[in-house]
This record gives structure tokens, C-alpha cells and sequence, in this order.
């Protein structure tokens, strides 16, 4: 009698994979139902001007350790590589300005450095400066980052500084973000400081403090594109990856749990010891329903953004003069379509060589334009042309680019960020608490602990750790 234990991951994105790997090296037989036709999730590579590039996630924050770990693990280690400049810069009142220095996500702490690069006007300068005199401000509960920014230095900083950092990363608004699960570095502030730009200019210190040997760099990805991790994790021989196939339904079973996954005639039911459910908030909202009713209504009090990535390849030529920055910041006040643009050949090397190589008598920058933040879906209503004349036109506004680039793609990510609105932290709490009653059954995603893949890859492992435990409990009690 094989006595080995079945888990079901429920969702093939990278906290899936990543989950479904490290059950098979614990001895789990591990089933992936994945209703896209890929896997991968938000990892995505395409070809654009003939070489792969990364149409989602880019890059890993290298100081947190889950991603290098695990790269290393699948033995990708000899291909991670890391940018050449990580110089980034703001579109404010007009034209391109660099940051501040000493900014935490967007937070000054050296006005006179906000004050010299002119991103605020004078007066949102003085308005920022009143942060140093005026009394605390007492915040006993989580609070939209909006409100606690805006009232210690004003809305010009939230809507030029913050607000342009928060929706690169989470395509949200300030004023329904949490304070505390979106600048956790910042967010004991409103609690024990006077000044938030001291405690801006606390949190830098600590993180600049010396360490053994030169500094580590902030970011990594990998030659051949990031998504190739993902490529890795489901080619594993001890995890089976079902595409195409998703999970109508989940039910508690005297032995464990049955899922019924699959479309029309293809629908098959599955045994398994154990479940992790991977997947984005509303469907893992569905399935839980019928087993643990109160973390369903958590979970469906998770929205979602959506967002379009939109790469264009151009001559450098078309450009007043090449590009030497990482990107480009763009905030929402300025009324542009584009929020962001990452000038991906100057920020990774190996993507410039691959450009050189496939295109030797002409030099070609690789650029990509992310649009859509939260409420504003009328955007990406355009059809894919649309989008594409909309981001070049901003280019052309923005940065002086001319004529038309020499290919183009658009990846859409539909209801892909979830949002960490005010509470987020005690939503999650909730969530997990419900399910502690329910021994095999786990959650992981990035609508939990973070958006990262580090922090995908974290929650993946909690998830693990939670599955391994009480399957072991289960068997011991057989």
C-alpha cells in the first residue's frame, strides 16, 4: 500500500511551483492544476525585436534570500545577473528630475534635497518642512498612507513621491492603501515618532549600515529572463503540472479532500491528502466557501487592479540623446496613461548583448511602459494598437522619443495586483486563523505577505511547513 501523501496545489504561479517543489523534496507526490494554459502566472517571457524579454515580474529583490536560495537550488545560479545602473528618475512639473535623496518609498528625509530637485513646488516644499516642528500625530490603527503622509507633509508629497512608488508596485491609490502592510519600514512612525522624516531618515541608516565585505546589490534576475524560473520549478520530475485544468470545486472527504477540476467532459475528481490553494483571492474565495465559509468572506474582501505591459523596441536613434537611467516614474497628477517606463536594455546588460547580437548594424533599446492603476480600467478598455499608440505618444511627450518603434507587444495582467487596502495585515490574520481548524488544507499568493517573489516564495514555504505538519498529523492518527 503506497503510503506516500498527495497534495493538490491548487494554481501554477511561482508560490505554487515553488510550494509543489519543496512538498515532492519532503516526500509529498504533488499534483499542479493551473486553469491558464501556461504556467508561470505572472512571470511571463516574449520575444520583442527577436530576443526574450520579461513581459511580467523582472526582477527578485536579492537581500531577501527566498528567491537566490531557491535559483540556486534548481541550479540557475551561474545565470543570475544584476543591473547595470538601478538610477531611476521622476517626470514632475514638466520634465524628468531625479529623486530625492534619502527617500523611503517616496518619504523624504533630506528636504533640502527635495527642496533641490524640484519634483514639489516651493510651497510643497514649506508644506513638507512643517513635518519637523508640528507635534506627533497619534495612529492607534492602520490608516490609508495618504492620510498619515498627508498630514505630516502635505498632499504634494503623497501625490508626486508616494504615490508614483506605491503604484509601480501594487497599481493602487494612496488613499486606500495600508500604512502598515505597504511601508512596514515606516508604519512603527506613526506610532513612536514625532518627525516622519527622521524616522525616513532611521529607517536609511539602519539599512546603510556597514556590513562585511562590499554592499550587495538590490536587485536580480536571471539571463534569458526571470519567467525561466518559473520554467525550471514546473519541469520538475516530482511534481505533475496539469494546464488548462481548473478547480471546480473542493470538498472535505472522511480521508482528506476531493477537487473536481477540468471543463465540460474533461471534469475528474481528485483525491488528495492535502490542498494548498495558490490562486488569486476571489477564486480561492469560491473554493473555500463551502469548507471554511468565514475565510471565503475575507478573501473576497480582496480587490484586484489590473495593468497592461506594453514593450517597444526603438533605434537609439529615435531618442534626443540615448537613455543612461534605469526608468522613469509617472505620477498620476500629470495626467498621463503611462505610470512607469523601464528602459530594460540600460538596466540589464545581458539584454543589451542580446540586442547587439540579433541586431549588429543597429543599436536598439529595449523599453517597457506599465499602465492601469486601480479604478481606472478605461484605459486598458483599448484594443492592444490602441494601447500601443497611446503608451508612444506619451513617450514622445515625455522623453522626446520619435518615429514609430520597430516592434511591439502588449501583455495584459486582468485583475493581476491585489490591493492591500487598509486592514490588509488583520484581513490576513483572519484568513489564516479560519483555517487553522481545517488540518492539509494551506493558502499562499501574493495576496497575503507580499507581491514580491521573495515574499511570494516565503508564504510558499509557511504554506509548506503548515501542509507537512498536519499531514503528518493526519497519518499518525491512522
Amino acid at each position: 500500500m503506497d503510503t506516500t501523501p498527495h497534495t493538490v496545489v491548487v494554481g501554477g504561479g511561482v508560490s505554487g511551483l515553488a510550494a509543489a517543489h519543496r512538498l515532492a523534496r519532503s516526500g509529498h507526490r504533488v499534483t499542479v492544476l493551473e486553469a491558464a494554459p501556461r504556467p508561470g502566472g505572472k512571470l511571463a517571457v516574449e520575444k520583442i525585436a527577436g530576443v526574450p524579454a520579461d513581459v511580467g515580474a523582472e526582477a527578485v529583490l536579492a537581500r531577501r534570500p527566498e528567491a537566490l536560495a531557491l535559483i540556486d537550488e534548481l541550479g540557475l545560479g551561474e545565470r543570475v545577473t544584476h543591473p547595470g545602473t538601478v538610477t531611476s528618475q521622476l517626470y514632475s512639473r514638466g520634465r524628468m528630475r531625479d529623486f530625492p535623496e534619502g527617500h523611503v518609498m517616496g518619504v523624504p528625509g533630506d528636504l533640502r534635497s527635495l527642496a533641490r530637485s524640484g519634483v514639489l513646488t516651493p510651497a510643497g516644499v514649506l508644506r513638507a518642512a512643517r513635518d519637523l516642528v508640528w507635534p506627533a500625530t497619534p495612529v492607534r490603527a492602520d490608516v490609508p498612507v495618504a492620510t498619515y503622509v498627508g498630514i505630516r507633509m502635505g498632499r504634494e508629497v503623497v501625490d508626486r513621491l508616494v504615490e508614483p512608488l506605491l503604484g509601480g508596485v501594487y497599481a493602487g491609490r494612496a488613499d486606500q492603501l495600508s500604512l502598515d502592510a505597504t511601508l512596514p519600514q515606516l508604519a512603527p512612525a506613526a506610532r513612536t515618532e514625532r518627525s516622519l522624516a527622521a524616522a525616513a531618515r532611521a529607517v536609511r541608516a539602519r539599512s546603510a549600515a556597514p556590513a562585511a565585505g562590499p554592499p550587495s546589490p538590490l536587485f536580480a534576475t536571471l539571463r534569458g529572463g526571470l519567467a525561466t524560473l518559473v520554467d525550471a520549478l514546473a519541469a520538475q520530475p516530482e511534481v505533475t503540472v496539469h494546464t488548462a485544468t481548473p478547480v471546480r470545486e473542493l470538498r472535505r472527504t472522511d480521508r482528506g479532500w476531493r477537487l473536481v477540476a477540468g471543463d465540460g467532459e474533461r471534469a475528474r475528481a481528485i483525491e488528495a491528502d492535502a490542498v494548498v490553494v495558490a490562486c488569486p483571492a476571489p477564486e480561492a474565495a469560491r473554493l473555500l466557501r463551502p469548507v471554511a465559509p468565514r475565510a471565503a468572506v475575507e478573501l473576497g474582501g480582496i480587490a484586484y487592479a489590473s495593468m497592461a505591459v506594453v514593450t517597444l523596441a526603438y533605434p537609439v536613434a529615435a531618442f534626443p540623446s540615448p537613455p543612461a537611467a534605469s526608468g522613469f516614474l509617472v505620477p498620476a497628477v500629470e495626467g498621463r496613461a503611462v505610470k512607469a517606463v523601464t528602459f530594460s536594455s540600460v538596466k540589464w546588460p545581458w539584454l543589451a548583448e542580446e540586442l547587439r547580437a540579433a541586431h549588429p548594424q543597429t543599436e536598439t533599446v529595449l523599453l517597457r511602459c506599465s499602465l492601469g492603476r486601480f479604478g481606472d480600467a478605461g484605459v486598458l478598455d483599448r484594443d492592444d494598437d490602441a494601447l500601443v499608440e497611446l503608451a508612444t505618444s506619451d513617450l514622445a511627450d515625455l522623453c522626446g522619443v520619435s518615429g514609430p518603434p520597430v516592434d511591439s507587444h502588449v501583455t495584459r495582467w486582468d485583475a493581476g495586483l491585489p490591493q492591500y487596502t487598509v486592514g490588509h495585515r488583520d484581513r490576513v490574520a483572519r484568513i489564516r486563523s479560519a483555517l487553522e481548524g481545517l488540518d492539509g488544507i494551506a493558502v499562499c499568493g501574493a495576496a497575503y505577505d507580499g507581491v514580491g517573489i521573495p515574499a511570494c516564495l516565503g508564504g510558499a514555504e509557511e504554506a509548506t511547513r503548515r501542509i507537512i505538519r498536519t499531514t503528518g498529523r493526519q497519518r499518525s492518527h491512522t
